[in-house]
């Protein structure tokens, strides 16, 4: 991974690029680098293989997703966040046709069928939830065939009919010359989309799409233990495919919202609590706050500032493995305010009773400064 180009620097565009762009600087490249228009180059070969791999990435949404943020590890894991089961779409042309003839290849497959589009749910969870799992159900819409014309487009009663410029094939030849010469390339028919069919008479409610807007319920099980970012699949709940094709899949975002004392690292736990400098000096058992409650714990006698107490197994579930990650405690001493006369005359008397070797601390820092002098 480490010696791999960066995806967006092999085909020369910048992060921001659209899908269009993508796939013009990939036609680009792959002319440059194809191994048959450069005979006598023996790196044509490789550099025409890194060009397909970077544009496999960036013109699939997800896996162009999973690479901006993990990297060239992110489009080889199961799927996006790290999950095994998660799918796909891949990128990429099928053939050199594609390359020189802005994807005619791929248009040409329009009359058979088609993979449904995935699609993407962003999902708000507690942070006790995303520590315990739990079951979500939640609402989303997707494109599906219309009911009132079973998908055909044409209004009821009527039937799509053959197109009589491409006779039903979905595809026309068109000639184009190119550095070979004279090439007859298989386009889709524009007069009927490639379909082979012509709606003459549209579906009113779905305009002659064959597809309307549905609102659907799904509930997915949130294993305990996810973290923010990461993403769950439900396979073929996406978008119904086209013409008998299969069903694309529904990715879920997880978005973990923030704990008012608990921050997270990975399967630990860490937080803040303040004693008494009483508390600190002396020791003391104190109520420490975790996911399932408070519980008891020792502060040991003479506890210092930012001093840190680990509170085992009260941390997240490995979401990969058995057990749980720790609990750090942070102890904050805090110095009292606003102290009566009383207070204050005790404190004094207290502080004339020491010898000066009780503050470690204060004793290793004179001997550093009298050994600086000397």
């Amino acid at each position: 991974m480490a010696n791999k180009r960066d995806y967006y620097e092999v085909l020369g565009v910048g992060k921001s690029a659209s899908d269009e762009e993508v796939k013009r600087a990939y036609r680009k490249a792959a002319k440059e680098s194809h191994p048959d228009l450069h005979p006598n180059d023996k790196n044509a070969e490789e550099r025409f293989k890194e060009v397909n791999e970077a544009y496999e990435v960036l013109s699939d949404g997800n896996k162009r997703a999973r690479y901006d943020q993990f990297g060239h590890e992110g489009p080889s894991m199961g799927g996006p966040g790290g999950f095994g089961g998660f799918g796909g779409t891949g990128g990429g042309f099928d053939s050199i046709f594609d390359i020189f003839f802005n994807g005619a290849g791929g248009q040409q497959r329009r009359s058979g069928p088609e993979r449904g589009a995935d699609l993407r749910y962003d999902l708000a969870i507690s942070f006790e939830e995303a520590a315990k799992g739990c079951k979500k159900e939640f609402k989303f819409q997707r494109n599906e065939q219309c009911e009132a014309c079973s998908g055909s487009g044409a209004r009821a009663g009527t039937k799509p009919k053959t197109c009589n410029v491409c006779n039903g094939s979905g595809q026309v030849k068109v000639s184009s010359q190119s550095l070979f010469g004279q090439i007859v390339n298989m386009r889709a028919c524009s007069a009927c989309a490639g379909t082979g069919k012509v709606i003459s008479d549209k579906c009113p409610k779905c305009n002659g799409q064959g597809r309307t807007r549905m609102m659907r319920t799904a509930t997915v099980n949130i294993p305990a233990g996810i973290d923010n970012g990461q993403v769950m699949t439900m396979n073929g709940q996406g978008e119904p495919g086209l013409r008998n094709g299969p069903s694309g899949d529904l990715y879920i975002y997880i978005a973990v919202r923030p704990h008012r004392l608990f921050k997270r690292d990975g399967a630990n736990l860490h937080c803040e609590i303040p004693i008494s400098f009483s508390q600190a000096a002396l020791g003391a058992e104190i109520d420490v706050p975790t996911l399932d409650g408070a519980v008891k714990h020792t502060v040991p006698e003479g506890t210092q500032n930012d001093a840190v107490l680990r509170l085992r197994g009260q941390g997240i579930p490995m979401l990969r493995g058995s057990g749980k990650g720790d609990l750090y405690v942070k102890v904050r001493v805090e110095i009292p305010k606003r102290l009566s006369d009383k207070q204050k005359e005790l404190l004094r008397q207290f502080e004339d009773s020491l010898s000066g070797k009780e503050y470690e601390g204060r004793k290793s820092f004179m001997d550093r400064l009298k050994e600086g002098f000397k």
